[in-house]
């Protein structure tokens, strides 16, 4: 179906790999457009409640594959970031449902960007992140300069643009770059068992989550808290709202369905 990725659906799971081994799974136009898609498809599928994207090999993402752009004369930055990555990264916005990053090696420049768009981040313990583009003089993209000061906070967020150094998986827990570390050996079993948790839960509700949350970070408090009343009025109308109050009431563990 992808040229560039595998995309498998399983138990509620979506599994998007990115599937460029051989280049440490580096960015192409076609992967971005493919991601785009898949991301559209998860969307739209209802038996999907939580998304996983991973790497295939020893890399997660090593950002783009500069062989992609050569012979293209001089680049038009600007253009490259609004036709390729742009759309890419605010579909990972406009997905309400949850998104897991499953870091299994190296996220480099706009991997890691990708990997800070997900909403959450799960790290192998060989994992690492660099913020690479000031080793060739450009500017963090694909959202890099949004997230990761609103992750890490300013003063880390900067140290980490600025200088280009490798971030192990054990500092980016303590810094909360990521949320949990897990062995190389049993990384996607454990993976995958964290996503299987989220896609149990009321889908439509995490959905509101994510897009009111993120709301919260660009509005004052007074709209935010009229986000908060609209974003509940919706979940309130939930299948699932009513099926959380009854279990509560019959003193039994709910069944979600996501609706």
């Amino acid at each position: 179906m992808y040229e560039t990725i595998l995309y498998e659906v399983s138990e509620g799971v979506a599994v998007l790999t990115l599937n460029r081994p051989d280049k440490f799974n580096a960015f192409t136009a076609v992967m971005n457009k493919e991601i785009t898609d898949a991301l559209k498809q998860a969307q739209k599928d209802a038996d999907v409640r939580c998304i996983v994207l991973t790497g295939a090999g020893r890399a997660f993402n090593a950002g783009q594959d500069l062989g992609d752009v050569s012979g293209e004369g001089d680049v038009d930055y600007g253009g490259f970031l609004r036709d390729r990555y742009n759309p890419m990264i605010l579909q990972f916005q406009k997905t309400e449902k949850p998104i897991i990053a499953a870091v299994n090696g190296v996220a480099a420049g706009a991997g890691m960007s990708v990997a800070l768009a997900c909403d959450i981040r799960l790290a192998s313990e060989k994992a690492s992140f660099v913020n690479a583009f000031v080793n060739i003089g450009l500017v963090p993209d694909s959202g890099g300069c949004y997230f990761l000061p609103r992750i890490v906070g300013i003063g880390k967020a900067l140290e980490l643009a600025m200088t280009g150094e490798k971030v192990s998986a054990e500092e980016a827990l303590r810094i909360g770059l990521v949320n949990q570390v897990y062995p190389a050996e049993s990384f996607m079993e454990d993976a995958l068992a964290y996503a299987r948790k989220l896609a149990l839960l009321p889908t439509k509700g995490i959905g509101l989550i994510k897009r009111t949350m993120y709301k919260g970070l660009e509005l004052g408090l007074e709209e935010t808290l009229e986000y908060e009343a609209f974003a509940q009025e919706a979940a309130g109308s939930t299948a699932d709202h009513k099926e959380g109050v009854t279990a509560f009431m019959e003193k039994r563990a709910p069944r979600f369905t996501g609706r």
